[in-house]
């Protein structure tokens, strides 16, 4: 998986992880499980300068999350403001691994996943788990590939966002 990590909401992130399933938490002090996607699934991690070469001329960008959103499959995300860089590196990786079909179709919608609808969580119950941690002000800075994996979570390689 392809993504931006976002440090600001990992205490976030890595309690409900935990709280779903704790085989998917990493060791790796690299990783960072609050993210948002760029592209996924991927078959096979993509070679450093393939990815390098793709981010070239994307520079750093601020950006907010503070505006919850529900997907019809009940999960429960934030959603990044402006959301122009991020599609603009989703469209980016898409046009290079034309072979990756994005979980989010062909045009996905970036966001950070929190939570997902259930009897206990909607999103008034998430908004209050989140209390001061939203509005985030965050900074993406880098792209990650990171490896999803019961019990071998893991950073695989990095990207500075460089311009």
């Amino acid at each position: 998986m392809l993504l931006i990590p976002v440090p600001r909401l990992e205490s976030f992130v890595r309690a409900r992880t935990i709280f779903y399933d704790a085989s998917f938490l990493s060791d790796d002090p690299a990783f960072t499980h609050a993210h948002v996607t760029l592209l996924a699934p991927l078959d096979s991690p993509p070679g450093h300068e393939e990815v390098a070469r793709v981010l070239r001329g994307h520079e750093p960008f601020d950006f907010e999350l503070s505006r919850l959103g529900v997907f019809r499959n009940g999960g429960i995300h934030l959603k990044p403001d402006p959301a122009e860089p991020f599609s603009a590196l989703i469209h980016a990786l898409m046009r290079a691994f034309p072979q990756v079909r994005p979980f989010g179709g062909p045009d996905p919608e970036p966001h950070l996943t929190l939570d997902m609808v259930s009897d206990e969580v909607d999103v008034a119950s998430t908004r209050a788990l989140l209390g001061d941690l939203v509005p985030a002000h965050c900074r993406a800075d880098r792209v990650e590939l990171h490896r999803y994996e019961a019990n071998a979570c893991r950073v695989l390689d990095s990207w500075p966002l460089l311009g």
